[in-house]
């Protein structure tokens, strides 16, 4: 049998991990995790993937300390019969006077309730010298997407 999420728990545990982002409240942000999850991102960014609660929530109180980063949720959609959910974010990087959008792909653990992956993807143009555009350091064959085009054109 499946396990049921409940909604409202999902986006209170998004929301609360985005509360204790902008306080640079580690621990927070650490028990909105699972002990091992990940944080992917876009190829080149931060190194590469957070690997871990601690690594997650130390990275973003860097943020905040060095670029002065606050974030928004601005919208949420959340299954609970596969216990996924999709985020709009803004991240505001104050001492840069930068702004970035984006949605992130949230999977909670079944066994605690607690996040469990998140997947970055952000809203910009597209890297010209990059001939794949996708998450650095995920899995893509191991979790069953596409390696190859559905239908081949040839000209």
């Amino acid at each position: 049998m499946v396990p049921q999420f409940d909604i409202a728990a999902m986006e209170a545990l998004v929301r609360t991990y985005f509360d204790g982002c902008n306080e640079a409240d580690i621990e927070k942000v650490v028990a909105c995790f699972s002990p091992n999850a990940v944080h992917y991102f876009p190829p080149d960014m931060y190194g590469g993937p957070f690997v871990g609660a601690r690594a997650i929530a130390e990275s973003w109180a860097r943020a905040v300390d060095t670029l002065g980063s606050s974030w928004s949720v601005d919208s949420f959609i959340g299954d609970a019969s596969r216990g996924i959910a999709v985020i709009e974010w803004t991240h505001f990087k104050q001492f840069e006077g930068k702004l970035l959008r984006g949605d992130e792909w949230y999977l909670f653990d079944p066994a605690t309730g607690l996040i469990s992956e998140i997947r970055a993807y952000y809203a910009s143009p597209q890297a010209r010298d990059l001939d794949r555009l996708e998450l650095g350091g995920f899995a893509y064959e191991d979790r069953g997407y596409a390696m190859e085009p559905v239908i081949r054109h040839s000209r």
